[in-house]
């Protein structure tokens, strides 16, 4: 599966535009493929574009000097704009050179796209594979941990189908558990700030996958992000005892889908609680739950880990909405949920989201006043996205009337969800960005139009907020590459076996 000749590859992070801050959390998913090339003997030079401006100048100048002749960029659905621009770059410049997408999006793309076929649907996911084979070698579907070694073959083909769990490339728990950790050490981990409680802290995954099937989250038909594979507990913490001594930090942001879902959840806080013991330290946690899941004995060993926070996908406040949405929760289980945390002296985040099918002036009132009765420590609302490989997407027919727009529709209830087909290869302000007026709608329902889900968006940040006494997180502006020195700050270009590579 290991080319003979090790090689030199150039891996790529495109910026997240779309962020108010973009050096907050590192891509680990590219760091984890970056390490198993290196432990395979491969040269490996880590681009990170996170949060420069003029990402496309960096990128075609890195390439006019790069001795790679493989350039893999990773990518989230919002973030392809920047990753189309960053490949035209690259092929401007070397003509020769074979360039992989790899990421959530393909993956995205590629469920939705098989999905299509064997239930002989429109072909628009199609499409938007279509347009991906077209400009790129090859596409990495799925894991991409052992899928890279077929990919960086001179013959690769233009799919490697990480994402099928009959194929030895899909991760098992087992060989999840057997990976090195993410190589950090290819980015300049010094200019990301995240901090919890004002301590300095890093990301980590110790699960990959997410079980439940609301409608609109990404990869429902996807089993690299559908299925459950769990690190073991003396892995993860061999992790942040490692992250600890490595960079001295004492924060930790575990970016599980639902750290819950693990039936042995407390066994792993209990042994973060032990290792700060041993280490004479005090950690600060923070992590996502499944609020139904949610219980007194999760939430005192989250405190004893070290939690002062929790982030739980609420959503909404209307039952109708969180029956249309498939959350499998009550309005009665999320107020409980925010109890639970607030009882063990917890700290809530409150993820809401509006724009569902059945969505109303009423629904969405719903959501403030659970908002504003629950009282989180903090929230967020965005407006929903059919992204590909979620339900609202992939079961989407096309409108009778209407050019270039589809309809979901919920089948219990009827209600429906429009959406404006986006290339999202060209699009991405339809994701977070400035919350005072910066967000854009593709989405409209029977009761709402786009612009006047924008409005009642803005209506709800913007009061709940200030009744609530509840600041805005303000964000960092992007910085400039400085290609007389090719560097940004410290170092935007990371290789392997080097401290830095000039330009």
């Amino acid at each position: 599966m290991i080319p003979v000749q090790p090689s030199t590859i150039c891996l790529i992070t495109p910026p997240s535009l779309f962020l108010l801050d973009e050096r907050v959390f590192m891509t680990l998913g590219i760091l984890r493929v970056a390490a198993v090339l290196e432990n395979a003997g491969h040269r490996v030079e880590m681009l990170d574009l996170s949060g420069v401006e003029n990402f496309v100048e960096a990128a075609r100048l890195h390439a006019e000097t790069s001795p790679a002749r493989v350039f893999g960029i990773t990518a989230t659905t919002p973030q392809m704009p920047s990753a189309f621009k960053i490949t035209q770059a690259i092929r401007s410049i070397r003509p020769d050179a074979r360039l992989i997408l790899g990421g959530p999006h393909i993956a995205l793309v590629h469920a939705a796209y098989k999905g299509e076929k064997a239930r002989k649907a429109p072909g628009r996911a199609a499409k938007a594979f279509e347009k991906l084979a077209q400009n790129y070698d090859t596409l990495v579907a799925g894991d991409g941990e052992f899928a890279v070694f077929e990919a960086i073959k001179p013959d690769a083909p233009k799919l490697i189908d990480g994402d099928d769990p009959a194929s030895s490339l899909f991760m098992t728990n087992q060989t999840l558990n057997e990976q090195p950790f993410p190589a950090r050490h290819l980015i300049d981990a010094k200019s990301y700030h995240y901090s919890i409680d004002g301590v300095p802290a890093m990301s980590l995954i110790a699960q990959l996958g997410c079980p439940f099937a609301c409608g609109f989250c990404g990869g429902r038909e996807s089993p690299m992000l559908r299925r459950i594979r769990m690190r073991s507990t003396e892995s993860v913490v061999e992790e942040i005892v490692s992250l600890h001594k490595e960079y001295g930090i004492t924060g930790f942001m575990l970016y599980d889908d639902e750290l819950n879902v693990n039936t042995k959840m407390v066994e792993l806080m209990n042994a973060i609680a032990e290792a700060q013991k041993r280490l004479s330290a005090e950690f600060r946690l923070r992590g996502f739950v499944k609020s139904q899941l949610f219980n007194d004995a999760q939430a005192a060993a989250m405190y004893r880990a070290g939690f002062r926070w929790i982030l739980t996908g609420f959503e909404s406040g209307s039952p109708r909405i969180l029956q249309n949405i498939n959350k499998k929760a009550t309005r009665e289980e999320n107020t409980r949920c925010v109890e639970i945390a607030r009882r063990h002296g917890l700290k809530v985040k409150a993820l809401m989201s509006i724009g569902h099918p059945g969505e109303t002036e009423q629904t969405i009132l719903e959501t403030e006043q659970w908002l504003l009765d629950s009282k989180p420590d903090d929230f967020d609302v965005t407006i929903i996205t059919t992204y590909p490989g979620t339900p609202y997407y992939d079961r989407a027919v096309p409108h009778p009337t209407l050019k270039d727009v589809w309809v979901y529709t919920f089948e219990t209830t009827g209600d429906k969800l429009y959406s404006h087909d986006v290339d999202y290869t060209e699009v991405a302000d339809y994701y977070k960005g400035d919350p005072d007026g910066g967000y854009k709608s593709y989405v409209f329902t029977d009761h709402l139009t786009p612009e006047r889900l924008v409005e009642l968006r803005d209506k709800v940040e913007r009061d709940v907020r200030r009744i609530l006494n509840i600041p805005f997180n303000p964000g960092r502006p992007a910085q400039r590459f400085e290609h007389s020195m090719g560097q940004l700050g410290p170092n935007v270009l990371r290789v392997s076996h080097e401290t830095k590579i000039p330009t």
